[in-house]
């Protein structure tokens, strides 16, 4: 529940502006409205902090932007909120093709899950997992392969290795830690997931807001190298299975797991996820990993292909469609929302098809299935929808602008891609959310570093780094904040205690954040090029392993004898 305290004091603002804001005319005039053009976004930010809800606080931005719009009348905002800015958010054919893509991925997966291919891609892995080394790396290859999907990572991952890890007395919040550290970070950067419809909305957006005709999913690749978060925290965990070394309190989890046997400890309250269930309805159905594996190729490929046609149907140079650069320039010219889209209906036709013609499933059972599956991105959706609403809000009411003019000035170049990933990670880490922290954060971001760009103290390159910094730090809060959908869930499906999950995984998470910080230390300021910072990044967190780690098997074995 919100406090009445935060609701006067949002009031007393509204009144405020009502006073200084409302008699002045010429600040009804889009890209004049100075300050007052950072209150949407900072109040959508500040309820998310007091909240916890980022659809409310999203709709409030909304919501107050359409009211500064209208000369401070609530009523006329509240219209205008609907009919102008959420219901233009839906009409956009690229918004729209996003959404149709989003929900026909989340019906294709759920079909996948209840035909079992998912569970038997998992299963076939974990019969590998004979030490608790071998059960860490399986685990880990396990979340690698589940890309698609970081709710699907975490409840089949956790789930199906749970008694495995059990045997080989791998702890319960080693193994949630292993789940969270793949789920969201694999999926935050993988070419095709559930995420990318939304990030690619965020980022076309943030540019159109520009002026800038760009292609968002060449941009989406291109920050990949800088989202040094997401990979570093893909490649710490292979760290510590591999050198089978920890330190601070997952240590102490460790030794108590090899000494005693004892998974979780006495104190741990351990609950279970009902939701987890939901996933092996079919009990007597025979899986079988082709189930899964032929959906997502048919994905991958059909999607490779649907942005090469989208693009090459829209060249108007004339292009050899098969050489290097006539593929190259397709992809650059391809309405990608819309290849995601045809690639994902015809996923989703494989995947109902398979399950029907092997009689798991009849016609009813696979709408319904993929209905299920859909239906688990509605939420998403929602704040895709609103964010896009707020960015309109922003780019109306000249939110960038005034920023750009406040800070241009004001700050080192190389500062901004630091300055945003520290944002990144508060905002994400007080909401737990990463797509709510995109979501505000993306549109004021990029016309930051583009105004640096432009008048030419900064490289081009500032753009992706300052974006990759964003779109990787929000992915910290998402990553072990104790409110985040995806840290509770890892708990659940791992049956590891909550607040022990959140505690043995923090100093993990910082320490990756600290690398991070490094890293765009090294890019931003020193000009240093991202692989060869990747690489300094995994030397320096192989030596922290290294000093601090201690072997938990052999300090447990100390103590027997």
């Amino acid at each position: 529940m919100i406090k009445t305290k935060w609701i006067m004091i949002i009031l007393c603002i509204m009144i405020l502006g009502l006073f200084f804001v409302a008699p002045n005319n010429t600040m009804k005039q889009e890209g004049h409205f100075g300050w007052v053009s950072i209150i949407p976004p900072l109040l959508a930010i500040l309820l998310a902090f007091m909240t916890k809800q980022v659809l409310l606080s999203l709709f409030f931005g909304v919501f107050i932007g359409a009211t500064i719009l209208n000369g401070w009348n609530p009523l006329i905002g509240f219209f205008r909120t609907m009919d102008q800015f959420i219901v233009g958010a839906l009409s956009d054919k690229w918004n729209a093709g996003t959404l149709i893509f989003t929900f026909c991925i989340g019906g294709m997966i759920g079909v996948v899950n209840k035909i079992g291919g998912t569970r038997a891609i998992a299963e076939s892995l974990a019969k590998r997992a004979t030490t608790a080394r071998s059960a860490q790396i399986i685990t880990w290859l396990m979340g690698m392969l589940i890309f698609f999907d970081d709710y699907s990572n975490t409840l089949i991952v956790g789930s199906t290795m749970q008694p495995l890890t059990d045997r080989v007395k791998v702890s319960r919040e080693k193994l949630s830690y292993i789940v969270d550290s793949t789920a969201a970070p694999i999926t935050g950067i993988a070419l095709l997931s559930t995420w990318i419809g939304y990030e690619l909305g965020l980022i076309k957006n943030a540019y159109t807001s520009l002026g800038m005709n760009v292609n968002s999913y060449e941009i989406f690749i291109q920050t990949i190298p800088y989202r040094f978060y997401c990979i570093y925290a893909l490649i710490f965990v292979i760290i510590i299975a591999v050198l089978n070394k920890d330190y601070g309190p997952m240590y102490k989890a460790e030794k108590r797991a090899r000494l005693t046997g004892k998974v979780f400890s006495d104190e741990a309250k351990v609950a279970k996820n009902s939701e987890i269930s939901k996933i092996d309805l079919n009990k007597n159905v025979k899986d079988k990993a082709y189930n899964a594996i032929i959906p997502i190729l048919t994905l991958i490929v059909v999607s490779f292909f649907a942005i090469w046609y989208s693009g090459y149907s829209l060249s108007e140079a004339t292009i050899s469609p098969f050489s290097w650069e006539g593929i190259r320039i397709s992809f650059g010219n391809a309405d990608v929302s819309i290849a995601l889209m045809w690639s994902s209906v015809v996923a989703s036709i494989v995947a109902i098809s398979m399950g029907i013609s092997q009689k798991i499933l009849n016609l009813a059972e696979s709408f319904d299935a993929w209905i299920e599956g859909s239906k688990s991105m509605l939420a998403s959706c929602m704040v895709l929808v609103l964010a896009w609403s707020l960015g309109s809000i922003t780019s109306s009411i000249g939110t960038a602008d005034f920023l750009v003019g406040i800070v241009s000035d004001k700050l080192p170049t190389g500062l901004i891609p630091i300055i945003i990933f520290t944002i990144s990670c508060i905002v994400s880490f007080a909401t737990g959310t990463s797509w709510g922290t995109m979501a505000i954060l993306i549109p004021m971001t990029i016309p930051i570093a583009n105004s640096f760009v432009s008048n030419g103290t900064a490289n081009p390159s500032l753009i992706l780094v300052t974006l990759g910094s964003v779109l990787t730090g929000s992915i910290f809060g998402d990553h072990c904040s104790p409110i985040s959908d995806t840290t509770i869930m890892s708990s659940l499906s791992s049956g590891s205690d909550h607040i022990e999950h959140v505690k043995t995984q923090m100093p993990y998470a910082l320490t990756v954040a600290f690398v991070t910080l490094i890293s765009y230390v090294l890019v931003g300021i020193l000009g240093f090029n991202p692989i060869f910072t990747l690489i300094i990044g995994i030397c320096l967190l192989i030596c922290i392993v290294q000093v601090l780690g201690k072997n938990p098997e052999k300090d447990a074995l100390k103590i027997t004898k």
